[in-house]
């Protein structure tokens, strides 16, 4: 194995060395302690450090790093405490991720290391967001994201490199190739004859060096910042290398020719970048042996005073509080704001340029949002006025955008991905209920970031431009979920979700785009998330609901003054306003849960629950619920009409006010 040494001093050999070292002496450690129960997972790197330490090396303390689980190299290289290291694999309290992540899913904004998630991928398009933002700050520095060779299958590796190419951004992507994804080789999972040439078909700068070599992997990164930088354009880097123990310890390696362990073990980095410092006369046996001794005494002495810690009680207001970070109190209108009569488009977009008027590190992202104003032509003109580095035109790629969003948010900036019909939110679910939804509780990073979603039926449009499918995301702890049904709800509430630090994803009814108008504060307001809206007493029937549900139950109860309704507006359906839906409950006694949506599954489900679990006592008769049929939202008018809810509405009030 050469060394091409350049002008590294023998002082930073030496400590290049050590910081090879110490990863693989933590790791034997760490894989006695399994042995003993006092761990209860490993996920091997030993025989790739190289790579872990030779890409931390080469790269600013203050530059972003997004390893993997194998990349122990970059925790310790970033000189993260032992102890706690420690605790985060015990799976304690005591850990980086409070016990709630394992092993390396985790981060830390203090070493500049976003932590991972199982899926492999995502990770990829926060660097964008990343190095995105260090582009818009004219900052010379780099993010780095580490895959494996598994991982290079994934849609988020091929939408990552593209936005990457297409936006001009400093990441580098750097290829682990060890040779297997758990047991799957490499000639089972692509045919390309080396994954760096798939850069080419990106527009980007490939790289193809040995991953077992430390000052290879430090030049190669070194060099690749480089041409980031000076180009303003990604390098995807293939490192070769090799597992040497199974995906984690409990798989064992049965399914690996042992000549081909043979034969990769005479590359040990570590073994062989010892014999380079002996040739330059740096090292010897006795050297060695005292360094190893040095490093031992000190991973024994942090890992005992580890397994002494007394770890704090479990305690559930902690679990529940750390799901969302702090968010602003609401800001209503001044008492002498003018008010205009506004529609529902024109107040999405009113709160749309004051946001971006007020926060300078608000980004916009989306298909076609820039000189097209989108597909309903509400951001129209804001590409002149903001400019199109805030105003960004996307990729077909719905969830690296998600991703980058929350890169966005690593940074410090705000942002806002607008999926053109809510239904291509699929595209992006991952990021949004695996990275955004959770990574606050994982490791206490916020994740600011405002979906848009043109949602619902009555506009003819079909199975694929019409669901109201905000029941997906209510079920996930971290989102917030808002459906306004007012012009005056819809700004404040879109203001509300840019002013909060968590993840929103804001759902705007098409068919009340232009059909709904109404009066509208000008100036900046925020509404409460997490406050219902009572639109009118009554003392009959309770109506609660939400979204274009609250307009069918107006003309319902104007068609029928007969009937005293009583109509509550949830507006934010996660988290929910129960003490609102509580006072609705005791206000009749017969309550009717209206949604657009499909009946099984959709909210009104676990609103019924609740109600029956919490207000039995206050009931007259059955909690009854009215909504879509459980069919995809057909195509002909007659058959989205017969779709909707609204259709039932007379049959299932008049049956309840029978009781």
């Amino acid at each position: 194995m050469y060394f091409e040494r350049a002008h590294i001093s023998d002082e930073e050999l030496l400590s290049f060395y050590k910081q090879l070292l110490y990863p693989r002496m933590v790791e034997e450690k760490m894989l006695l302690l399994l042995r003993q129960g006092k761990v209860s997972k490993w996920f091997s790197g030993i025989g790739q450090e190289a790579i872990a330490v030779g890409a931390t090396l080469a790269l600013d303390k203050d530059e972003w790093i997004l390893p993997l689980h194998r990349n122990l190299g970059v925790f310790t290289g970033r000189k993260m405490p032992l102890q706690q290291l420690f605790h985060q694999w015990q799976g304690s309290p005591l850990g980086f991720s409070k016990g709630r992540e394992r092993s390396f899913h985790f981060g830390s904004r203090q070493h500049h290391i976003c932590g991972m998630i199982s899926h492999l991928g995502p990770q990829l398009s926060i660097a964008d967001g990343i190095s995105l933002a260090h582009k818009l700050r004219k900052e010379n520095k780099v993010s780095l994201a580490f895959t494996g060779e598994g991982g290079t299958s994934e849609g988020e590796f091929h939408e990552a490199l593209n936005v990457a190419a297409v936006w001009g951004l400093p990441v580098i992507f750097l290829i682990e190739n060890n040779g297997y994804g758990l047991s799957t080789p490499v000639e089972e999972q692509y045919r390309c004859e080396q994954l760096v040439q798939r850069a080419a078909g990106y527009g980007m700068r490939g790289m193809r060096i040995n991953g077992n070599n430390l000052l290879e992997v430090y030049h190669a990164v070194k060099e690749a910042k480089g041409h980031a930088l000076n180009e303003q354009q990604p390098v995807l880097i293939e490192a070769m290398t090799f597992r040497m123990r199974g995906h984690e310890e409990a798989s064992g390696t049965k399914y690996v020719p042992p000549a081909l362990l043979e034969e990769w073990a005479k590359q040990d980095p570590i073994r062989h970048f010892e014999g380079f410092l002996q040739y330059l006369h740096l090292l010897d046996t006795e050297k060695i042996s005292e360094i190893r001794n040095t490093l031992k005494y000190e991973i024994e002495k942090d890992i005992n005073e580890a397994l002494s810690a007394t770890s704090p009680a479990v305690s559930i207001a902690d679990e529940l509080q750390d799901i969302y970070a702090p968010a602003p109190s609401a800001v209503p209108p001044p008492v002498t704001t003018p008010v205009a009569e506004k529609r529902f488009i024109n107040a999405i977009s009113e709160g749309l340029r004051q946001a971006l008027e007020r926060y300078p590190n608000l980004i916009f992202m989306g298909q076609d949002i820039a000189a097209y104003g989108g597909a309903f032509k509400i951001t129209e003109g804001f590409s002149d006025t903001f400019g199109k580095e805030r105003i960004r035109n996307t990729p077909l790629c719905e969830s690296a955008i998600v991703g980058a969003g929350l890169g966005l948010s690593i940074m410090g900036y705000k942002s806002m991905v607008e999926m053109q019909f809510g239904d291509f939110v699929t595209c992006g679910f991952n990021q949004i209920v695996n990275n955004l939804a959770k990574i606050h509780y994982r490791w206490g990073q916020n994740a600011d970031v405002v979906i848009r979603l043109p949602a619902g039926a009555g506009v003819g449009a079909g199975p694929f431009h019409s669901q109201s499918n905000e029941a997906w995301f209510t079920h996930v702890p971290g989102l917030k979920v808002v459906y306004p049904a007012t012009p005056a709800d819809a700004k404040g509430l879109l203001l509300a979700a840019f002013a909060d630090p968590n993840p929103v994803l804001y759902f705007e009814h098409k068919a009340l785009y232009r059909s709904i108008s109404g009066p509208v504060p000008e100036e900046w307001y925020t509404i409460e998330i997490g406050k219902a809206n009572i639109i009118q007493s009554g003392d009959d029937i309770s109506i609660i609901t939400y979204g274009s549900g609250v307009h069918w139950a107006l003309e319902y109860a104007q068609q029928h003054p007969e009937q005293s309704s009583y109509i509550l507006d949830l507006r934010t359906l996660q988290p929910l306003d129960y003490d609102a839906i509580r006072t609705a409950v005791a206000a009749t006694g017969k309550v009717l849960i209206l949604h657009e949506d499909t009946l099984t599954g959709g909210l009104g489900a676990e609103i019924s629950a609740w109600i029956a679990e919490h207000c039995f006592t206050s009931l007259d008769a059955p909690v009854m619920r009215c909504a879509g049929l459980d069919t995809p939202v057909p195509f002909a008018a007659e058959l989205e009409k017969n779709f909707l809810a609204k259709t039932r509405m007379h049959q299932c009030i008049q049956q309840l006010l029978s009781y």
